[in-house]
């Protein structure tokens, strides 16, 4: 199960196209909705909740992202003919939400995409053909903690030298016999993570920031800028069955610093001051994870779907209804014209696309920002409340 990419969040916790054409027949041929268990969505009115995405369209003279939607509504739907969804669903426990299910109210919310001409023409026509399931939240009253992930760009070499020292690792190929529970992070990469001898000769690459190496093993995958000029992707193999602990959540808990006050700017000068701390610090997440070179693709989510920036989130997906839309209202930075970020409320449609380590219960959501160091400064600066909705036909 791939870890996505990085999230604030995570350190804080403890294709094909199918555009298919959906008729009146069709929609009268699906199972009526049977309300969900409390725990984790239930259904409730539309006709409150709904805002305006006026970023499909654009706001003012900015264009807007339809062509992206749509991109990645056509990776859910590539992701919902496949055997991994069939065996995903077949194990999803909620009443009246099923691939076909999901699969119909993708391919009909395409059609109004398509052919709305406003933000509002498509609010009314959700309203009159959707139900709205809440998640329940961490409070059992729809209350969700948002975070944002991003893909971060790093320096790196594909030969250790004095500078490039910090090591990403290749699946073992014998991880499946090894004796459980699996060795922990400090046992596998040392206190001073440069490695330890289990690991030997299956280095990958070698980073020369041991911060933002351990930063890919919270994200699950990156964009490597080569010391030969080179760009090289990896992305997530495998992991350990060692519990996964939010790196910020322990300076929080040893006073280092406040949850409002932990950014990932501020927890990365942190350990540029004190690098030392990192010995003390990064071993406590025990959890360690393996890569794989992508040859360049995208960044991924855990249905190997690629993601799309502010269009992809991850969830628990134990909970939460693989590949489905959904819809998010809550806060996120957006640049002003002195350049600088402010926090703005959005109600965006999204697809649930991806999950990640820390993103558990139906209380969490992060949100995909894109790649690069500006949509990591926008990432590391989401940590509000909201609400999240999924979507399915009437």
């Amino acid at each position: 199960m791939p870890y996505s990419i990085f999230s604030l969040g995570r350190l804080f916790a403890c294709g094909c196209l199918f555009p298919i054409a959906l008729s009146l027949a069709v929609v009268a041929d699906v199972p009526p909705l049977q309300r969900m268990t409390p725990d984790r969505l239930d259904v409730v009115s539309g006709s409150d909740i709904l805002g305006l995405d006026g970023q499909i369209w654009g706001e003012a003279g900015k264009p807007g992202d339809k062509r992206s939607l749509l991109t990645a509504i056509d990776y859910s739907l590539a992701y919902l003919q496949s055997p991994k969804a069939a065996a995903a669903y077949q194990k999803y426990a909620i009443a009246g939400i099923t691939r076909d299910r999901v699969r119909l109210s993708l391919q009909r919310f395409r059609q109004l995409v398509v052919s709305s001409n406003s933000p509002a023409q498509l609010q009314a026509s959700v309203k009159r053909e959707f139900v709205f399931y809440q998640a329940a939240g961490k409070d059992g009253k729809g209350t969700v903690g948002f975070t944002g992930y991003f893909e971060p760009i790093y320096r790196a070499s594909r030969e250790p030298t004095a500078e490039y020292r910090y090591p990403l690792y290749r699946l073992p190929p014998n991880l499946a016999s090894w004796p459980k529970p699996h060795p922990t992070r400090l046992q596998l990469e040392g206190a001073d993570g440069l490695g330890a001898t289990q690991l030997r000769g299956l280095e990958l690459v070698w980073l020369r920031d041991r911060f933002q190496a351990f930063l890919v093993h919270v994200q699950g995958s990156a964009r490597l800028q080569l010391t030969d000029g080179n760009v090289m992707t990896v992305g997530y193999a495998s992991k350990t069955d060692r519990p996964y602990t939010g790196v910020g959540r322990e300076l929080v808990k040893d006073g280092k610093f406040t949850l409002e006050e932990l950014t990932l700017i501020r927890l990365t000068q942190y350990f540029q001051q004190f690098p030392g701390d990192m010995n003390k610090y990064l071993p406590r997440n025990e959890s360690f994870v393996f890569f794989r070179e992508t040859n360049g693709a995208p960044a991924t989510g855990s249905l190997g779907l690629p993601v799309t920036p502010e269009r992809s989130i991850a969830t628990d997906k134990s909970l939460m209804p693989h590949g489905a839309l959904a819809l998010i209202n809550t806060r996120l930075p957006y640049q002003n014209q002195e350049g600088k970020l402010d926090q703005i409320a959005v109600s965006r449609y999204v697809l649930d696309q991806d999950t990640g380590g820390a993103i558990k219960g139906p209380g969490r959501v992060d949100v995909f920002m894109g790649t690069g160091d500006r949509a990591g400064d926008r990432a590391g600066l989401i940590n509000a409340t909201g609400e999240l909705y999924y979507l399915i036909l009437k």
